[in-house]
């Protein structure tokens, strides 16, 4: 028994999560009645989730009040890089929904909210999440909220605390990180529970008629992850992309695609950074920013399915009006945190530009929700992952400056 351990102890994490992946695949299917087995994902992911708020809190504050400075124009080069990719994501999915347009069999359900009237109602409710109560905005992972009390708190501590409460609040953060290292060495188990969950409970006849739409998605986020962003870190660093792109989806891409949720993903981000020995100060600020704005995966979704829909009905698109369409994705993908429901509720508000009524635009959210679970796993993965690949990519271009090498 103890040599087992030994092994299992001394094997990656990746390789161990590969294992999980496998034998909750295999279980799924053999055994599908051990519904037990589903308790180690819910777990799994509600410890990430639990953590995840306390984590971005605590590591935001002690890293502004013990930073020494100049980290000022990463941050400006990541959040260029954030924006911009999640642009080229809406313009891609734009020539795609072009090359290979779509047809879907619109549908009624229920979609458990209401969307956004506009992009005015997404800047109230990203306000309205800034200046909720801390604590409130911890309890319910509310990240606007979180980031927004501790960029103030920690600016705060670095211009009027002492030193001694300055190593106070680094020592809270590295307990904290201490703990999440914990949660995150469960991740194998985590994750046979979830992949276990889906292949024994999720069939697959329910996508057969909506197939078309979910390849388009997911070749569209596949191109995106493959090409534009390795395209966008290759122009930046002037290096070959691909070792850090497929190490970001690889360590960060499969835990989001299982757990559907980027902020149960900001541990895993986080943990991936300081292996890739970026500086703390700079990614404890910076991915918990990139959950709220990078965005690629949304941009797709809300692009690719509003098109369809014009599609489907019969809607010529212009070129300009393909444009503002990426332009208002882009914004509005942006501000998905601040929405309940995510991308898909934000889709009657692109609908909209086309004179698509609002009872047609919540059937084709329906559908989002109909075939949810691919597109939601993908998109996670593809928004989660890019959060380490630009946060690494702003930094490394000043290691190449500097004459460091990277490690890649």
């Amino acid at each position: 028994m103890k040599a087992v351990v030994k092994i299992w102890n001394g094997t990656s994490l990746i390789v161990k999560i590969l294992i999980g992946l496998v034998l909750g695949a295999l279980l799924g299917l053999l055994a599908p009645q051990a519904a037990f087995l589903t308790i180690l994902g819910d777990l799994f992911v509600g410890a990430l989730k639990g953590i995840a708020p306390l984590l971005v809190f605590v590591l935001v504050i002690s890293s502004l009040a013990n930073a020494s400075g100049g980290i000022g124009k990463r941050f400006s080069v990541v959040i260029a890089l954030y924006m911009g990719s999640t642009l080229l994501a809406a313009v891609i999915a734009v020539v795609s929904s072009f090359l290979f347009p779509v047809n879907i069999t619109l549908t009624t359900g229920d979609v458990g909210s209401a969307p956004p009237g506009g992009l005015l109602d997404i800047f109230e409710s990203i306000l309205g999440n800034i200046v909720q109560n801390p604590i409130a905005a911890i309890s319910s992972a509310n990240y606007v909220g979180v980031l927004a009390w501790a960029v103030m708190l920690g600016l705060a501590f670095k211009a009027f605390a002492s030193p001694n409460l300055k190593t106070s609040l680094q020592n809270i953060s590295d307990a904290v990180s201490q703990v999440v290292r914990w949660v995150i060495g469960l991740a194998p188990f985590g994750i046979l529970g979830l992949v276990f969950t889906a292949v024994s409970t999720s069939g697959l006849s329910i996508f057969s008629e909506y197939g078309r739409l979910l390849l388009l998605l997911v070749g569209t986020m596949a191109f995106v992850a493959l090409v534009s962003n390795p395209l966008i870190v290759g122009l930046t660093l002037r290096r070959n992309p691909y070792p850090l792109v497929f190490k970001c989806l690889r360590e960060s891409g499969i835990t989001a695609f299982f757990t559907r949720s980027s902020a149960a993903n900001i541990p895993v981000n986080m943990a991936l950074c300081e292996r890739l020995g970026l500086d703390k100060d700079f990614y404890s600020v910076s991915i918990p920013l990139g959950a709220t704005i990078n965005m690629d995966g949304a941009a797709v979704v809300i692009t690719v399915m509003t098109m369809a829909a014009a599609n489907t009905l019969g809607i010529g698109v212009s070129f300009v009006s393909a444009i503002v369409l990426s332009i208002l994705a882009t914004l509005g993908a942006c501000g998905t945190s601040g929405v309940a429901g995510g991308s898909l509720l934000l889709i009657p508000m692109a609908c909209s530009m086309f004179g698509i009524n609002n009872d047609i635009a919540m059937q084709v959210v329906a559908v989002g929700f109909i075939i949810s679970v691919i597109q939601d796993s993908c998109e996670t993965a593809i928004n989660s992952s890019g959060d380490v690949l630009f946060t690494a990519t702003a930094e490394f271009r000043e290691w190449i400056k500097a004459g460091r090498k990277l490690p890649l």
